[in-house]
């Protein structure tokens, strides 16, 4: 059997002091004067023997677990697996654990997780809230717990977050098919009061009314707990029933993944009959025949900022500012416009 590697072997092995080595993985490193080449050099040391501190020890001993608790709505949705991929990535360089959880979009699921991950004492909390969850995100901060928020925000709650421009986003995307000539443009998106999918309907609602081309009947509001054939179903109807249609913006790409088969459904060729853009991307989209156009969220820029943000705030305490960031989206063009 291996033996098990200690601190008194990672300071022999960096030559420096157990002391030091405990200061650096308790991350009181600069607190305490280490230099930041000493910090690194205990770090590479530590991972190249494989050393694992103790966490139940460690946090007894400091009442910090160096764990983050990741609360989105969907893992199994792409943009919120390709976020949690570099919100994980920057947590590990800086020797934090992330719990995942999912809420579904469901309140309750979501006040059962924040619990859990309380009763688990979690350093801090990243999460995309549910559409009923600023009470709870209110208690967090009654607890004095560092919460940062991604994706979607409450307009009344002074709380971080790091979201999409959703407005400028929609616009730049409903523009760019006014540009290419299009003038019967539909949207798809939920019946939802989360602000991001608002702000979305917003700004396509704002391009169409400065050409003079709105059509609150070309709006498709679907509901959100609904099952994937309920929404090609209604996506096809939709299709089928509203007139003179040439492009359609999607607000979602699990709701273009349903309009893809509504499309197949209906015998609809894209671009041919109708244009197409969604909101966020897909790997599906790029091996789609056409390719799908996509306003695309600068995930990995969104995900380093969370991370930044909420390590401020669980080391500055009380004394953090808050920072609220709105991130540029970017057109992505493919074949279906």
């Amino acid at each position: 059997m291996s033996k098990k590697i200690t601190i008194k072997d990672i300071a022999k092995a960096a030559n420096v002091s157990v002391t030091t080595v405990s200061f650096v993985l308790n991350n009181k490193g600069e607190k305490m004067g280490i230099s930041k080449e000493v910090i690194k050099k205990v770090f590479k040391v530590t991972e190249e023997m494989k050393f694992r501190l103790n966490m139940i020890a460690s946090s007894l001993r400091t009442g910090k677990t160096r764990s983050i608790g990741l609360i989105v709505e969907d893992i199994s949705n792409q943009f919120f697996s390709d976020l949690a991929r570099v919100i994980e990535r920057e947590a590990i360089d800086l020797n934090y654990r992330v719990f995942y959880c999912s809420t579904g979009g469901n309140d309750e699921r979501a006040i059962e997780l924040v619990n859990s991950l309380l009763q688990a004492n979690v350093d801090g909390f990243i999460i995309t809230p549910t559409k009923n969850m600023k009470a709870t995100i209110d208690r967090l901060m009654e607890l004095q717990c560092p919460v940062v928020l991604v994706d979607r925000y409450f307009e009344e709650q002074n709380v971080s977050h790091v979201v999409l421009d959703n407005f400028e986003g929609a616009k730049t995307a409903t523009n760019y098919l006014l540009e290419k000539g299009f003038k019967k443009i539909a949207f798809v998106t939920n019946s939802s009061e989360l602000i991001q999918m608002n702000l979305r309907k917003q700004g396509y609602i704002n391009a169409l009314k400065e050409a003079d081309l709105y059509d609150e009947s070309k709006i498709l509001d679907l509901e959100y707990h609904i099952s994937e054939d309920e929404r090609i179903e209604k996506i096809s109807d939709f299709l089928s029933n509203t007139t003179e249609i040439d492009a359609v913006l999607f607000g979602a790409n699990y709701l273009l993944l349903a309009g893809l088969q509504s499309f197949r459904k209906l015998g609809l060729k894209i671009p041919t009959d109708k244009a197409v853009i969604s909101f966020d991307d897909h790997d599906s989209f790029r091996l789609h025949s056409p390719s799908i156009t996509v306003l695309s969220q600068p995930i990995e820029e969104m995900g380093k900022k969370t991370v930044r943000l909420l390590m401020k705030h669980m080391n500055e305490g009380n004394n953090y500012e808050i920072e609220k960031e709105k991130k540029k989206g970017s057109l992505t063009i493919r074949e279906s416009v």
